[in-house]
């Protein structure tokens, strides 16, 4: 749980846009613009160490490339991250940056193309104790890499066999293994359940959560899975073609939701109870990044659109220890109501 201090990750205006235009000759013998994919569009987000931070969305909203971004894979084209207070786009030595970048690994969504199928699992494993030489020895380094298998709830004898000898799952293990072996604080976990089993998803998820536990873990956690939202989090953020929408702690999101996207998201879980709750499914289709809408981007889609939506960009405004950028909430014309969402799944 968090420890209630100051903010452990803190993004400010984050952006990142990418040109996907034709080549400049072609462009000029077609008449064609320029065209950029807005995929990241201006987001704030607070973590506070020991806690977990979910971004969900539909597929295209940008959750993946916040990641790529807050672990260094993608530069921002705007905004700031800062971790435990270092900025880091500011000007580092290379000792000290790589000091930063050991407290900050990434486990990503795929287990079968994320690992180096022509390395053994123990040099997978290894690979980050010796980049930042964290081993005194061969010795030291082959405990290490057995105590990181054991953690995982794999054999230390595994680190001779290669990737392609283990199910989805067990490779998932290894790839959390090695996020583990520089030692980090902070991890960005892009979708890790999303290509496995459902049994398995609970089995990786339960692993995570005990290590979050045991190791004092601070998780970014990617999804678009709510169930998996709603019983690993300690906050969610919903994103929509690039913004956040709404940011609340799990249980009042999943009770109160208050943006139009975040009540239509809620609506296609399952009524498992049958309560005859009133639905309300998503419609439409996701604008293109592109040339997003203007004003409040989901107004294509929201039944209580008006004339600001259309002209106005939201801002994002307090509410019950969250935050919502809704015309609709601010002006009373949407209430919020007590849903319930619960998931038992």
């Amino acid at each position: 749980m968090p420890d209630g201090g100051a903010d452990f990750v803190r993004i400010e205006g984050l952006k990142r846009h990418f040109d996907v235009s034709a080549p400049w000759l072609v462009r000029k013998l077609e008449g064609r613009a320029r065209q950029v994919v807005q995929a990241v569009d201006g987001i704030d987000i607070e973590i506070a160490k020991g806690e977990t931070f979910s971004l969900v969305g539909e597929s295209g909203c940008g959750k993946s490339t916040v990641a790529r971004l807050v672990v260094g894979l993608y530069p921002p084209t705007a905004g700031r991250i800062e971790f435990d207070g270092n900025d880091m786009a500011g000007r580092h030595s290379r000792s000290d940056m790589a000091a930063l970048r050991r407290r900050m690994q990434m486990i990503f969504q795929d287990p079968f193309a994320s690992l180096n199928p022509r390395w053994r699992v123990f040099d997978i494993i290894a690979e980050p104790i010796r980049a930042f030489g964290l081993s005194t020895g061969k010795a030291d380094l082959e405990a290490r890499v057995a105590a990181l298998l054991r953690q995982v709830k794999l054999n230390p004898a595994d680190g001779r066999k290669y990737p392609h000898e283990f199910s989805g799952g067990q490779r998932q293990r290894i790839s959390i293994a090695r996020a583990l072996a520089s030692e980090p604080e902070f991890l960005v976990c892009d979708e890790p359940t999303s290509a496995l089993d459902v049994s398995v998803q609970a089995q990786i998820l339960n692993l995570m959560v005990d290590l979050q536990r045991r190791l004092q873990l601070t998780y970014l956690f990617i999804s678009h899975n709510l169930a998996v939202v709603y019983h690993i989090s300690t906050r969610v953020g919903v994103m929509y073609l690039g913004r956040l929408v709404e940011v609340a702690p799990t249980d009042t999101l999943f009770r109160r939701p208050k943006h139009p996207y975040t009540r239509m998201l809620l609506d296609t879980i399952p009524d498992l109870e049958m309560t005859g709750r009133q639905r309300s499914p998503v419609g439409g289709e996701v604008p293109s990044p592109i040339n997003p809408p203007s004003g409040c981007s989901f107004h294509p889609r929201c039944p209580f659109a008006n004339d600001r939506c259309k002209a106005e960009r939201p801002r994002a405004l307090p509410i019950e220890r969250g935050t919502v950028a809704c015309h609709a909430i601010e002006e009373g014309r949407l209430p919020i109501e007590d849903r319930s969402y619960a998931l038992n799944t």
